[in-house]
């Protein structure tokens, strides 16, 4: 085999080599592969993970890559043939690429920085489990809630939200994501743009696209949104829609600017479009002052506002809340309605609890001077241990730094090969709708154990880039 041989020639020839294997056995190491099918390390960081992704292999870091398991069915027999349902199925409306991991579940020991949700040891774990047992014990904790929420839960929201949000104007949701579903498909119809920041959130595309919509991108510079490129961006596309995320913006971390929050509504209200402004981030500032919300300065039903309790408190407490007025609202409470009739009373419950104790202040300043810390940490940690990569800006807020990476790396066959050395990241190229111009990692520092694993992550990632760099 060649040097021109491509990782997939190499993953069919290690195909061959597993039939002659049991499960458990090990495969010969990186460099005894690169020296044995005369390739290069990139191609073979592609190839064993493209069979992890089939299941065929299961990498262990520290110890090598071995023969996974064979499944058979419960029954012992042989399985199925589902090929007919390729048929049926027709056009995937479902981006599957943008919200599976496809390397596959990180295995054990894995160091966690890809993940969106803060470590267990950040997480007010005693307060939720108290509340959700008293919501539990309520004489109507399995009644029906009403549709559009619990009213004195529509009431904090809309006073975190701030400006005259009322109550009526909130309608409770199954978290931040639920929220963006139902927001895109009230909203814009089947085949029509949606603006998108440069880069976005993988899951938002995901969401437009699974309505419909086709993610047209607009540039960010290091104040956010550019409204001049906006502005064109409505009129070359006639959109009426723009998804954007104002403050700490995932995955850059940009905050934007008060002046350009301004324009961005007036350019929006002058194209006649909505402006769907994700404000996951809201309690997730790193100790100064948080931006307000786009919606809080809206009084003529422009802005339509999804928020979320999952980024700061825990994956499990999905709830979070869209915040507009007008005709919108009533079209997204019936799609709501078309959804799930409501969410869970109980669940609804202990976040009115949460968020309405002194306590939860006293959580989001703590998590915010945590998250400050570890910021620090892996910004650090990274300039020491990734040579060539760029920080593009400390964050003040959010739960990622993003980093583009030396010329001539591809992100995607770094981010396999430092999962073979027991650090997972994410890809930049996920985050962009089209072409990225750069190659890019976003780096958590959320979800790990403590500063030791940021700083022992960091090193592993710069391991893993010397494997790959040309």
């Amino acid at each position: 085999m060649n040097d021109s041989s491509t990782s997939g020639e190499l993953a069919d020839s290690l195909r061959v080599l597993l039939s002659r294997l049991s499960p458990g056995d090990r495969l010969p190491s990186s460099r005894e592969l690169t020296k044995e099918y005369r390739v290069g390390p990139a191609t073979v960081a592609r190839a064993i993970a493209a069979l992890a992704a089939e299941g065929a292999v299961v990498t262990r870091p520290g110890s090598g890559t071995y023969v996974a398991q064979r499944t058979r069915r419960h029954d012992g027999g042989a399985s199925g043939d589902t090929s007919w349902q390729t048929v049926a199925l027709t056009d995937r409306a479902v981006d599957t690429h943008l919200i599976a991991d496809p390397l596959g579940p990180p295995p054990a020991g894995t160091i966690t920085m890809d993940g969106g949700y803060v470590h267990r040891s950040l997480q007010p774990t005693r307060a939720l489990s108290a509340a959700m047992a008293r919501a539990a014990r309520r004489p109507d904790a399995w009644d029906r809630a009403p549709a559009g929420g619990l009213t004195a839960l529509r009431t904090v929201f809309a006073r975190v939200v701030g400006g005259s949000v009322a109550p009526d104007d909130v309608l409770i949701t199954a978290g931040g994501q639920s929220a963006l579903s139902i927001a895109f498909r009230a909203i814009a119809g089947p085949g029509s743009p949606v603006l998108v920041e440069s880069p976005t959130y993988p899951r938002a595309l995901a969401a437009a696209r699974a309505a419909g919509l086709r993610p047209v991108p607009v540039p960010l510079d290091g104040d956010g949104l550019r409204p001049d490129l906006l502005a064109d961006a409505f009129a070359m596309t006639g959109a009426r829609l723009l998804y954007c995320q104002p403050t700490y913006q995932n995955p850059t971390g940009t905050a934007l600017t008060p002046e350009r929050r301004r324009q961005i509504i007036d350019v929006a209200r002058a194209s006649g479009a909505f402006v769907l402004e994700d404000d996951f981030a809201r309690h997730l500032g790193h100790g100064g002052a948080v931006p307000r919300p786009l919606v809080a300065d809206d009084r003529d039903g422009t802005v339509v506002h999804v928020t979320s309790l999952t980024k700061p408190a825990a994956p499990s407490l999905r709830i979070g809340a869209l915040v507009a007025r007008g005709p919108v609202m009533e079209r997204m409470r019936a799609v709501r309605l078309v959804d799930d009739f409501f969410v869970t009373r109980p669940l609804q419950e202990a976040a009115l609890e949460v968020l309405s104790s002194p306590s939860w202040d006293r959580h989001v300043r703590a998590l915010g001077a945590a998250l400050r810390e570890r910021c620090a940490v892996l910004a650090a940690a990274v300039t020491q241990e990734i040579p060539g990569a760029t920080l593009t800006g400390l964050p003040t807020g959010g739960l990622h730094l993003w980093v583009r990476l030396p010329p001539g790396v591809d992100d995607t066959v770094l981010t396999a090969a430092a999962r073979q050395r027991g650090v997972a990241v994410s890809a930049g190229s996920r985050y962009f709708a089209t072409e990225p111009p750069a190659a890019h990692l976003r780096i958590g520092f959320a979800a790990t154990a403590d500063h030791a694993e940021l700083t022992e992550g960091a090193r592993r990632l710069g391991e893993a880039l010397a494997d790959v760099r040309p």
